[in-house]
């Protein structure tokens, strides 16, 4: 059992695993096991006496990703404060680097499917998958010198916090303020029961916490704000000491299970019938914007930020590096699915053709950032080899 939960905790494994789940997905959207998945995630699970009535699917990307966001928010939080973004100088390049990784694949994306029934789509292409981004770096990348990926780390993390912001504030909905604030409460509650850790009776505060926890996940869905926040806000919120432990528990489970699943059930789309020509511009928009306005932007952005770094003396990247960390800031994933899914969440058609699109966008980008990262390391290698 402690090995498997190992091999969970390495960067390779779970990049491999949610490229396997969502493959699976696709593969059984369009063999006759459609059917028969397809009632499983579309049936209905209510709490009595709550309001609160969810599909299977709803249940995935609103339940469980909220964990996942969570243990993301624990690590956003420790990297703010003491990791790779505590201080302006850390955070400069890659906050720079990050802004060029949004803003070209909006535009790009806007560009090609700007029309009025697919320009909701734009936030999709903005995402960085920093599972498979580390993944592919892991595999990959043994020679590039660490300046590569703090950068990458950074840029990825930074990529996070801006797909949350996009969450709660673009797909918010009917929002009701008495839920909202009773959340925020609770969130309070949470952060204030995590310092009383370590006590004689830590259990009793453990499941104090959880309870607490379902709580303020129930009143944000309740509130219109989507239920993912919620693991934002109480990630956020945790101690750091017992915040280190829980991401320690809750790593094994996220990535084994949590991210493949979400992954298996976001996949599940039927690939159309119909020639190119006939196909969205959500689909198009979001598979050229993923790889190439995420090349792109952060490229150009990330050398505007090497020139202004020299001045604050940050680690020295080549515009070599800048491109293959553009590749993997490529491979959009996880949080471009959850976003595909809000952005079209009310046109089923062009839902499932986006998120064609983030699947094709990602691969694409996972290739390139495979043989770029690959060259980029083996240069780097011979490098030190000759200046040793």
């Amino acid at each position: 059992m402690s090995d498997s939960r190992n091999l969970l905790r390495t960067q390779q494994f779970p990049a491999v695993l949610l490229l396997l789940a969502a493959a699976l997905g696709l593969l059984l959207a369009n063999l006759p096991t459609h059917g028969p998945i397809a009632a499983v995630l579309d049936f209905h699970i209510a709490v009595p006496g709550t309001g609160i009535d969810l599909s299977v699917a709803h249940w995935i990307s609103d339940g469980l990703l909220a964990i996942f966001f969570f243990v993301v928010a624990m690590e956003l939080q420790y990297e703010l404060t003491r990791g790779d973004l505590s201080s302006f100088r850390k955070a400069l390049q890659p906050a720079i680097a990050a802004a060029g990784g949004v803003l070209v694949p909006i535009i790009i994306y806007l560009v090609i499917a700007g029309g009025e029934a697919t320009a909701s789509g734009w936030p999709i292409p903005t995402a960085t998958d920093i599972a498979f981004a580390l993944g592919v770096l892991a595999v990959f990348g043994k020679g590039l010198p660490t300046a590569v990926r703090v950068f990458l780390l950074a840029l990825a993390i930074l990529d996070d916090i801006i797909g949350i912001i996009f969450i709660a504030v673009l797909f918010a909905h009917d929002l009701n303020w008495i839920y909202l604030v009773l959340a925020v409460v609770g969130v309070v509650a949470f952060g204030i029961l995590s310092r009383m850790l370590p006590v004689k009776h830590s259990w009793l505060v453990i499941v104090a916490m959880v309870v607490v926890g379902v709580l303020v996940w129930a009143l944000m869905l309740l509130s219109g704000i989507h239920a993912t926040i919620a693991g934002v806000m109480l990630g956020l919120a945790i101690a750091q000491s017992p915040s280190m432990r829980a991401r320690h528990v809750l790593e094994p489970w996220v990535n084994g299970g949590i991210l493949p699943i979400f992954a298996f059930a976001a996949a599940f789309v039927v690939i159309p019938a119909v020639s190119p020509s006939e196909l969205s511009p959500a689909f198009f928009g979001i598979a050229v914007a993923l790889p190439v306005g995420k090349i792109i932007g952060i490229t150009l952005f990330g050398w505007i930020a090497l020139r202004i770094g020299k001045k604050e003396k940050a680690p020295t990247l080549t515009i070599m590096d800048l491109v293959a960390a553009g590749t993997l800031g490529g491979i959009g994933f996880t949080v471009s699915l959850l976003l595909a899914n809000l952005a079209f969440a009310g046109d089923a058609a062009t839902r499932d053709q986006a998120i064609l699109g983030v699947l094709v966008g990602s691969l694409i980008a996972l290739v390139l950032s495979g043989i770029i990262v690959t060259s980029r390391a083996a240069w780097h290698r011979r490098v030190t080899a000759a200046s040793s």
